[in-house]
């Protein structure tokens, strides 16, 4: 049993969870489901002047014949499917936090929305990271940054028998997290070398933050403005920390689709013979490496001479290692 004094409350959490334009609710079925879920005794009129309580509260009650709903939410369906899908899809969480994060969004709908929402029971057989450690990074890296401290963490790689094992240990002044190709990275200097370099956050573990104040990262070279957010997603495909160079591509028209995609619009195409076209964007030279590895058949880089023979070497180097014998 419950004070009547919650009944406002309770009204507003039954109209929440269980009404929607196709699933009014009159006010004996509210009196109801107050009594049954709660143990609060109340007459109809009661609920009506609590639901002209919360429309007052700027609350979206709607009226019709069959019974009222609540109209707006915080997020709409949509909204909601595109952040679970977002989640679902997000290599970086793991299977458990996956599976709560999703709960929780399906929680600021209503019953009927959470009984079409099936990826929360499939999250297992997505390709999920098995670090735990994922949320408990982002807080000690958000007060880490907010703080001006530096912080120390072991970074690890998976090895064949698929799980993570320590690689190297890391003192680094954190700057920025960022989500890059579905995966979260901690933008920082490291301490000892004094570069720039751009951490997965799945990969990190026995994370501290220490007393020690952090670099200035307008003391960095080359990034003595800041930090150039839009260049950081645009010229870097993959997560490399040298600065972006002038590249000139050549390639069929049908890639200019596939280069924006890749570096935004900050590209200026130029139309040649036929159907080629060259693209002249900024971008990592090292991530230019692999990608023009990735679209060989497609794209030819003109340049810079030297990423162009940098190419060209690693090409040779793949034909030779598919064409050797005996290879066991």
């Amino acid at each position: 049993m419950e004070s009547k004094k919650l009944a406002l409350l309770r009204i507003l959490q039954i109209l929440k969870d269980k009404s929607d334009v196709d699933h009014p609710l009159k006010q004996e079925d509210i009196a109801n489901r107050i009594a049954d879920d709660y143990g609060i005794e109340i007459e109809r009129k009661a609920i009506g002047r609590n639901i002209s309580l919360l429309r007052e509260a700027g609350y979206e009650i709607e009226n019709t014949r069959k019974g009222c709903y609540l109209a707006e939410r915080d997020f709409e369906d949509s909204e909601l499917r595109l952040l679970i899908d977002g989640v679902l899809s997000s290599r970086h969480i793991n299977a458990k936090h996956s599976k709560d994060l999703i709960e929780k969004l399906c929680a600021q709908s209503n019953i009927y929305f959470r009984s079409h929402v099936k990826n929360v029971y499939t999250v297992n057989d997505w390709n999920k990271s098995d670090n735990m450690s994922l949320f408990y990074n982002i807080d000690v890296i958000d007060c880490a940054i907010e703080s001006g401290k530096v912080i120390t963490f072991n970074y690890n790689k998976y090895g064949i028998d698929k799980k993570l094992h320590k690689s190297s240990f890391h003192k680094v002044s954190p700057y920025q997290l960022l989500l890059h190709n579905q995966h979260y990275y901690l933008m920082a200097r490291q301490e000892k070398w004094g570069n720039i370099n751009y951490y997965r956050l799945d990969r990190i573990t026995d994370i501290e933050m220490t007393d020690e104040p952090l670099t200035d990262i307008r003391k960095v070279k080359g990034y003595e403005n800041g930090i150039n957010y839009k260049e950081i997603s645009a010229s870097m495909p993959y997560m490399f920390s040298d600065k972006p160079e002038t590249v000139v591509i050549s390639c069929e028209e049908w890639m200019a689709d596939q280069i924006i995609d890749w570096f935004g619009f900050d590209v200026r195409f130029e139309k040649k013979d036929g159907s080629k076209i060259t693209a002249t964007l900024r971008a990592s030279k090292k991530a230019m490496l692999y990608w023009a590895m990735q679209y060989a058949c497609y794209a030819e880089v003109l340049s810079p001479v030297s990423l162009r023979e940098e190419i060209i070497s690693n090409l040779d180097y793949a034909i030779n290692n598919y064409k050797r014998e005996n290879k066991s």
